[in-house]
């Protein structure tokens, strides 16, 4: 044991006597998560949202019809009372829900005026403002249609309310996906890159014929970059709650357990793609290319999943960065427990040991 932790201190070694690499893996997180400070505005289209019809009335069907036929929105339910409604958004199976209450026609036709109630999960600020300006702009429609056949007095007015983040933080949004790209970045690539550097340099057959045994000297290569990838996680969590005024509203513990197990992840496939590589300029190509990439098409904090061809939208489901960027958004900003975030964490969990057990497999004790 004393041997594996000289090797571990050998590793920090080796990180901090390269100051440009030390610089950009401190450095970086400070300036993605300053630059990326504005908030992204994307057209949103095939939304799931849900209806809560208390009215049962020709008025409201007309509406959600038009609603239907739109195609910014897709009518994943019809729910019965409020509890479901928040159900369905803490499971995150829904982007908005429209209330209609009791007697809308009927305080439509004798009182000219009705009112609708929008609710938005605002944990994506741009999302949910773009999902209730498409559904203000068809019911405004409606009601001009209204005002054409019948009195011009009517009014449909939406009550919108914006769940989690009432004020439409940006930080809300792109904080966790930011931590995702940043851990990313980190395990996979510079992991990958320092383990092919010893095998260009020579190095590395001098580690394998040490009494160590060959897997322990890969798993200390790896530890130096989990360490600096927590590090990096403080910091981002400081600037986004004290610079960006994000609130936290979850349990910090299961956050770093969550964010511990995504740090597994990428290690891993930072290992896989070191085993399969002999160049430091092929390890940064795939790493970059193959998961970086998709990192920031496929998590969904750039790019709205939902607008994306059904394809690519299976192709999402293997990028491990959306499952944390999922986790994340639930904890930090839902405040949710494991009970709403455990599919997804059993599904980080079978992704690292899988890619463990590969990595171990393409392992090569003897390099020629």
């Amino acid at each position: 044991m004393k041997q594996f932790f000289v090797f571990i201190r050998k590793e920090f070694y080796h990180v901090t006597r390269d100051y440009k690499t030390l610089l950009m893996l401190v450095g970086l997180p400070i300036v993605l998560i300053i630059l990326f400070g504005f908030a992204l505005t994307n057209e949103i289209k095939n939304s799931k949202i849900a209806i809560c019809d208390y009215a049962q009335d020709e008025a409201s069907q007309q509406i959600i019809n038009k609603i239907a036929a739109s195609n910014y929105f897709d009518i994943d339910r019809v729910i019965l009372n409020h509890e479901q409604i928040y159900s369905a958004f803490k499971c995150g199976k829904i982007k908005l829900a429209v209330v209609f209450p009791a007697n809308f026609n009927n305080d439509l036709s004798h009182l000219n005026k009705a009112q609708v109630q929008v609710i938005a999960d605002a944990s994506d600020p741009n999302t949910a403002v773009i999902l209730t300006n498409y559904l203000s702009s068809i019911i405004s429609d409606y009601q001009l249609q209204l005002r054409q056949n019948s009195s011009p007095q009517m009014q449909i007015l939406p009550e919108i309310r914006m769940l989690y983040n009432p004020e439409l933080k940006g930080a809300t949004n792109f904080v966790p996906g930011l931590m995702a790209y940043i851990l990313m970045l980190i395990c996979v690539l510079m992991t990958s890159a320092s383990i092919v550097k010893e095998k260009e340099n020579g190095t590395m057959e001098i580690l394998l014929v040490t009494p160590m045994s060959p897997f322990l000297v890969i798993i200390a290569k790896a530890i130096p970059y989990l360490v600096i990838s927590l590090l990096n996680l403080v910091i981002i969590l400081i600037l986004s709650v004290y610079l960006l005024d994000m609130p936290f509203n979850g349990n910090l513990l299961l956050f770093f357990a969550e964010s511990g197990l995504f740090i597994l992840t990428a290690l891993s496939l930072g290992l896989l793609i070191s085993n399969v590589t002999s160049s430091q300029q092929t390890a940064m190509l795939i790493s970059l290319l193959g998961m970086l990439l998709p990192t920031l098409m496929f998590t969904g904090f750039l790019f709205p999943l939902e607008n994306m061809p059904w394809p690519l939208q299976v192709i999402a489901n293997i990028v491990p960065a959306k499952w944390y960027y999922i986790i994340a958004k639930s904890i930090i900003i839902k405040g949710l427990g494991f009970s709403f975030i455990w599919k997804e964490t059993l599904i980080l969990a079978g992704t690292t040991v899988f890619l463990l057990v590969v990595s171990f497999k393409k392992f090569k004790i003897r390099l020629a």
